[in-house]
């Protein structure tokens, strides 16, 4: 008989169908597996977790984020896209350290675990070395939580977009083959590439080429503000590029046609509604994503700019969306007063955050939802609050009302990583002192460079344009 620990008396949101909901449910574990979802379940001697007065739930996938941007948390909230390319990405990003690498990364990944993110896809765009590389799989391993992380360049592939012509970095072959030769672990690897809006075709085809060579699943930036409207997927239909394999980030500005063209190659999207809103990008494409047929995933991309969990994406995504289909009505002549239905549901944001981000991810087969056989990962979101009693809605007091604080226990492979409201194996405030070395150490180097040397904090500095500048 295996380790078992059965979770008691939950209102389980299972997010699979069969299941569905269970207003006093259990889900009983064996070995980090589920075995069992139901009520009333016996099952001997075992650990047992109250679940009463929480709503039990998978935990929610991040199916986007540049993780190790941690330390440089709301530096850029009042920047755009180009703000922060300028400032951050290509420039205090030449300063990290390897171990800065894992500063972000072990906070970042911390971040998302403490707020019921128990799968993250690390977009890792900062690997300026081998050892950067090395030391951010480090960062997502040390954590405890389940990660893909996914190889991207450094500085010298975002400068000078778009028309980079800086291929991928070779060194994913060894990352491959040293860190990821199994594609089992609770870490496991994707390429993450730019792509035809910030690289030349030839390099753009160069590093499809490679993912394909390394068989891994890609994860590429296409619609992100004026750089969308280049109508990169339909140059990626020509080159026979498109795939189920790929994930599209953003999509704002894609043409309608596009987005069908990826529907129709079974590829996948994430939404980052919050970061597209603040920076520029484009109207989230939520609505017109599922016109198509395509039910997207969530992703918060950069802490930088906005908050690093996912009840505050939910709203934002769910908010943008109902207002976008209230104008369209409103301009089409109709109004709500026929009763009509609302189109976008609130267990619809849940299934984007936790079972199609989980399908974005390669990993829906192991995760995303409560079902017998999956990996137990799993959260339990207090309700026994003044902003979320008495449950009448469990769907929308989550997208709703819930925060991060609310989060009481977390499960990863049915292991405990968080419990009573606290991560169990790490001392936060020995994390955030090891991001605040990062944060000064690299910000002391940027006095010297001509380019950002007016970086500081607060909330004054904006970046300016290098070409600008050395102009």
């Amino acid at each position: 008989m295996g380790e078992k620990v059965l979770i008691r008396g939950g209102y389980v949101l299972s997010m699979e169908p069969a299941v569905g909901e269970l207003p006093e449910g259990d889900v009983l574990i064996e070995d980090g597996v589920i075995v069992a979802v139901g009520t009333n379940l016996e099952a001997g001697d075992c650990e047992v977790i109250d679940a009463g007065n929480c709503i039990v739930m998978p935990g929610f996938v991040d199916t986007h984020r540049h993780t190790w941007q941690a330390p440089w948390r709301n530096i850029a909230s009042d920047w755009s896209l180009f703000h922060y390319l300028w400032g951050l990405h290509t420039g205090l990003s030449k300063f990290y350290r390897p171990e800065d690498t894992y500063a972000g990364n072990l906070l970042g990944a911390l971040e998302a675990l403490d707020a019921g993110i128990t799968t993250l896809l690390d977009w890792s765009h900062n690997l300026a070395t081998p050892e950067h590389a090395d030391a951010a799989i480090a960062g997502l391993r040390a954590a405890g939580g389940r990660s893909v992380f996914a190889h991207g360049g450094g500085a010298q592939q975002w400068g000078s977009v778009p028309g980079n012509t800086s291929p991928h970095p070779q060194d994913a072959r060894r990352v491959r083959n040293e860190h990821f030769s199994s594609n089992d672990g609770l870490v496991t690897m994707a390429l993450a590439v730019r792509g035809p809006q910030f690289t030349t075709n030839e390099v753009a085809l160069h590093d499809f080429r490679l993912a394909q060579e390394l068989d891994l699943d890609v994860t590429v930036h296409v619609g992100d503000g004026e750089l969308g409207k280049t109508r990169p997927i339909e140059w990626m239909r020509g080159e026979g590029l498109l795939s189920d394999r790929i994930t599209y980030v953003h999509c704002c500005t894609l043409g309608d046609d596009e987005l069908q063209m990826i529907a129709d190659s079974g590829g996948k999207a994430s939404v980052a509604a919050d970061v597209e809103m603040q920076m520029g990008h484009g109207w989230p494409a939520t609505g017109r994503l599922l016109a198509v047929g395509i039910r997207p995933s969530l992703s918060i991309d950069v802490c930088t700019s906005t908050g690093g969990h996912m009840f505050g994406l939910m709203r934002t995504a769910i908010g943008t969306q109902r207002a976008l289909d209230n104008a369209a009505r409103e301009a089409l002549g109709g109004t709500l007063a026929d009763g009509t239905e609302i189109e976008l549901t609130c267990r619809d944001m849940l299934g984007f955050a936790t079972i199609e981000g989980a399908r974005a991810c390669g990993l829906d087969s192991r995760v995303g939802s409560l079902a017998v056989g999956k990996q137990a990962d799993i959260i339990l979101v207090r309700t026994d609050t003044l902003g979320m009693s008495p449950l009448n809605n469990a769907a929308g007091a989550l997208v709703y009302n819930a925060h991060p604080g609310l989060v009481d226990t977390v499960l990863v492979a049915g292991r405990v990583v968080k419990r009573d409201g606290k991560l169990v194996d790490h001392d936060p405030a020995k994390i955030i002192g090891l991001a605040e070395q990062t944060r000064d150490y690299v910000l002391g180097q940027a006095a010297d460079d001509a380019l950002i040397s007016d970086a500081r904090l607060g909330g004054g500095w904006v970046p300016r344009n290098p070409a600008a500048a050395q102009a």
